[in-house]
């Protein structure tokens, strides 16, 4: 009987401040599903929309250089590379319902797992072509007028900067904190269960 004593002073002074109930365990991931679905779906709709532009740019404008006609495709390659990754993810959270503690877990450790391949690999490829495809979309007004095809360049190569060392790495680090935040208050919780 002893034991059972021991036992239940240890369960009722287990320091519980900053957990997280139940019912918040669930909103948090409710919230965290609904918010990424909606992000995604947002990005899809807006990467069809700029790549149809991009087709209709391709069978209206008349170019005169074949590079013109390679920046376009390069930028429609980009644009389908953005809406195939963003589909494909939107398929894994559709079919995250309502997990377990411990499944939940799982899945944003394969979220954080997959957030840090986008970021190395998908993310520099598709900013490669997009960058190329401007920059040889770019290169028929150079041609045309070398003072506008100058200030065309020197305007994209600091735009293109900003994109690479600036707001790709703040973007990472900003999702890849909220993403830890959240995997390391589901741990507290699942070490104290």
């Amino acid at each position: 009987m002893d034991n059972l004593n021991n036992l239940k002073q240890i369960w009722l002074s287990a320091d519980t401040t900053g957990l997280p109930n139940s019912a918040e365990i669930v909103r948090m991931a409710k919230r965290f599903r609904n918010e990424k679905l909606r992000k995604k779906i947002l990005l899809i709709v807006a990467a069809v929309l700029l790549t149809v532009i991009m087709v209709g740019v391709m069978f209206l404008y008349q170019s005169e250089m074949i590079t013109t006609r390679i920046g376009e495709v390069c930028m429609i390659i980009s644009g389908g590379m953005l809406v195939y990754t963003n589909v494909s993810s939107i398929g894994r959270f559709y079919r995250y319902k309502d997990y377990s503690n411990r499944e939940f877990l799982a899945f944003l450790e394969q979220t954080r797992a997959n957030q840090i391949y986008y970021h190395q690999n998908t993310q520099v490829a598709g900013l490669i072509f997009s960058s190329a495809g401007l920059v040889l979309y770019l290169f028929e007004t150079a041609c045309i007028d070398l003072k506008a095809g100058l200030i065309l360049y020197a305007i994209t190569g600091a735009l293109m900067m900003v994109v690479w060392l600036i707001i790709r790495p703040r973007a990472f680090k900003k999702h890849r904190e909220k993403l830890e935040k959240t995997i390391n208050q589901l741990h507290k919780i699942s070490d104290q269960l």
